[in-house]
């Protein structure tokens, strides 16, 4: 009876697990938005990487192992985009962007502004995964320099941007 336990607990547990991501939403206060915004860029970078490997292979598909690289470059390409709306969700939306009185017009515009970006981006990254059009790519590069902007501020992107 103990071994039934046993096992039907391992399966249980086994069933229930979900995996652990970056960032716990406990207030930690450890929190590194820039490097956030690195991997985002990052992201963005692989995407247009799989997206022109998917054009280019899909071209000369004729055997076997073209197709298992095609196959691995959509599924590169489907990761990084998922990855890339995670930062958005679980990281921005979830925990960095607060909430903020419309009673406080100036904060309030910047909050809803923040809120857009956000989820343009996430919807261009959906966009990035059904398509392999590179204007995508571009237009998550300009939206995302833009939240920057929004996010952290001109004069912060200027001394950033120098370096």
């Amino acid at each position: 009876m103990k071994k039934f336990i046993y096992l039907v607990t391992a399966l249980i547990m086994s069933i229930t697990y979900t995996k652990s991501f970056a960032h716990c939403e406990i207030p930690c206060g450890i929190y590194d938005d820039e490097m956030r915004v690195h991997m985002l860029q990052e992201h963005i970078l692989t995407i247009e990487k799989s997206m022109k490997k998917i054009n280019e292979l899909s071209t000369k598909a004729k055997d076997p192992q073209t197709y298992n690289q095609l196959v691995r470059w959509i599924m590169n390409k489907e990761k990084h985009a998922k990855k890339f709306q995670h930062i958005v969700w679980r990281y921005f939306l979830t925990q960095r962007v607060k909430p903020v009185s419309p009673e406080n017009h100036k904060e309030y515009e910047i909050y809803l502004k923040k809120l857009e970006l956000l989820h343009k981006l996430s919807f261009y990254a959906m966009k990035a995964k059904q398509t392999v059009d590179l204007k995508y790519i571009d237009i998550l590069r300009k939206t995302l320099l833009e939240f920057e902007e929004v996010y952290f501020g001109k004069k912060h992107i200027e001394e950033h941007h120098k370096h």
